[in-house]
């Protein structure tokens, strides 16, 4: 019902304005095109004055509704995310000074020069200083941002510390799978031949490589220690996906047979987020910031950030993968056999 309102007003606003510039012609064709023109440039300049007050008090009204809705207000989760924030923030506000600026000439400009009889306009058609200010200005204030950008990214992207805390994400339709290395801090080798959720392999890890064997897999929920710089290895089993780390300010594609990496460092467990943002239900998310298919929309894992002696309790209780899956054909060989049995004891029965 408030779809058919909505669209019924904008109807009639479209019926009003179309109605409003019909009468206009008609006045037009009244009093004369001259005077009518010049009476139209005089309402034309009044409403650019009105419309710039309008939408100077919607800019404000905007950012002050929406503003607390943000990430920002709370700040970044991650010291590197500090470095984005801040560099955001000089960007807003050097492109804000440039969008009041222009946006208010703009207006005042075809209210003040409007058409008159008492005042020619003047013409030229080139000026050099003029064209070099601002296209050079633009060209290197924008050229700064970039650097720094690159700066960042390539901060972001390069080797990791060697303290960091290595994780592999693998994004697939439609979810998140964490893998972390053992006591050899070796990841396991994959093979995507041999990947089967059915035998209790989902990653295609390769068995045969004794580095697997002590690999601990979890999806969805990734656990990782304050302070400490983290490592993701990011892969795809099917389409390319994205890692988003909204609260970290980071993000990095996941693509089929690429690996790609990142790091960052955790400044904030989630109990203090929750705190700072006075959301007791507050978590760290990881969301697929690229479009991948039906359920996009709920593709999305959680990041939980703890102490080192929290992280440590959490890890005791975790099973290498290698085992579960050994377990996982163990038992299913088991219930092929059993089922195998009660069927032939049936037969022999009847």
């Amino acid at each position: 019902m408030n779809t058919f309102f909505l669209i019924a007003i904008v109807v009639l606003i479209f019926l009003v304005i179309f109605q409003i510039s019909k009468a206009s012609e008609y006045v037009s064709i009244l009093k004369g095109e001259e005077k009518a023109r010049k009476q139209n440039n005089k309402i034309n300049g009044f409403l650019m004055i009105a419309f710039l007050i309008l939408g100077l008090i919607g800019v404000w009204w905007c950012n002050d509704l929406l503003y607390p809705k943000t990430l920002l207000p709370h700040g970044a989760g991650s010291s590197e995310g500090n470095s984005i924030d801040t560099m955001m923030w000089i960007t807003i506000v050097i492109t804000g000074i440039v969008f009041f600026i222009t946006q208010i000439l703009l207006f005042w400009f075809s209210f003040r020069y409007q058409e008159s009889d008492k005042r020619k306009a003047y013409y030229f058609t080139h000026n050099n200083k003029l064209e070099i200010i601002w296209t050079g200005v633009p060209a290197i204030t924008l050229t700064i941002l970039v650097v720094f950008g690159l700066k960042y990214w390539f901060k972001f992207t390069a080797d990791a510390p060697k303290n960091s805390q290595v994780i592999e994400i693998t994004g697939h339709q439609f979810g998140w799978e964490i893998r972390y290395p053992g006591r050899d801090g070796i990841l396991g080798r994959k093979n995507y031949k041999l990947t089967d959720p059915a035998k209790g392999n989902p990653l295609g890890v390769d068995w045969s490589d004794a580095a697997s064997h002590d690999d601990v897999h979890v999806p969805t929920t990734m656990h990782v220690v304050v302070n400490r710089p983290v490592k993701l290895v990011i892969n795809s089993q099917d389409v390319i996906h994205d890692v988003g780390l909204p609260q970290f300010r980071l993000k990095m594609d996941a693509v089929p047979g690429t690996p790609t990496t990142l790091w960052f460092t955790p400044i904030l467990t989630t109990k203090e987020m929750a705190k700072k943002t006075g959301n007791p239900d507050f978590v760290y998310e990881i969301s697929c910031d690229q479009m991948c298919g039906r359920s996009h929309f709920t593709m999305r894992g959680v990041i939980v950030v703890e102490t080192q002696k929290e992280f440590n309790e959490w890890w005791i209780k975790q099973r290498p993968e290698y085992l579960k899956a050994k377990q996982f054909l163990t038992t299913t060989a088991d219930s092929t056999k059993t089922v195998a049995l009660e069927n032939h004891q049936g037969s022999i029965i009847k």
